[in-house]
C-alpha cells in the first residue's frame, strides 16, 4: 500500500500561507473520518466568560477532550473552520494553536460573523480528522 499518513503541503507556484496553516491536506483511501460540532469557549461548569481569550482557551480545552475522547491527535486533524464575532487576537489565538499543533499545521478556513448559535459564544471552532 502506498503512503498511509497523512500528509500536508503547500504546492509550489503558490502564494505562502498568510497564517498558520496548510494549503493542503490529504487523507490516504479508507481513512477513518471525524467530524466534531463546532467547539465554543464554554467551561466545565456550563459558563461562557466575558473575555474573548478566555472563551478561546476554552475552546481549545474542548477541541482537546474531544479529540481525547476518540484517541486523536492533532497529527490526525484533517481541516479546522474558525468562526467568531469579534476581532481575534492572532498573538493570543496562535499561542493556543500552537500548543495543539506545534508548527505542522491542518487546512484552515476563519469567518467573522454576526452571530453564532447563542449570544454569549464569541468563538466556535469545528475540527475535521482521520485516522489512517
Amino acid at each position: 500500500m502506498k503512503n498511509q499518513k497523512i500528509t500536508r503541503k503547500n504546492p509550489a507556484g503558490m502564494p505562502k500561507p498568510v497564517g498558520n496553516y496548510t494549503h493542503i491536506t490529504k487523507i490516504p483511501r479508507n481513512s477513518e473520518l471525524f467530524v466534531t460540532s463546532g467547539q465554543v469557549g464554554v467551561d466545565q461548569n456550563g459558563q461562557f466568560p466575558e473575555s474573548f481569550n478566555l472563551q478561546i482557551s476554552n475552546t481549545f480545552n474542548n477541541i482537546k477532550s474531544v479529540l481525547d475522547a476518540e484517541q486523536l491527535t492533532a497529527d490526525n486533524i484533517i481541516k479546522v473552520n474558525v468562526w467568531a464575532t469579534e476581532q481575534i487576537d492572532w498573538d493570543y489565538m496562535y499561542s493556543q494553536w500552537e500548543k495543539l499543533f506545534g508548527n505542522d499545521y491542518p487546512a484552515m478556513t476563519i469567518g467573522y460573523l454576526t452571530a453564532l448559535g447563542l449570544p454569549e459564544i464569541k468563538i466556535e471552532i469545528e475540527i475535521w480528522a482521520a485516522k489512517a
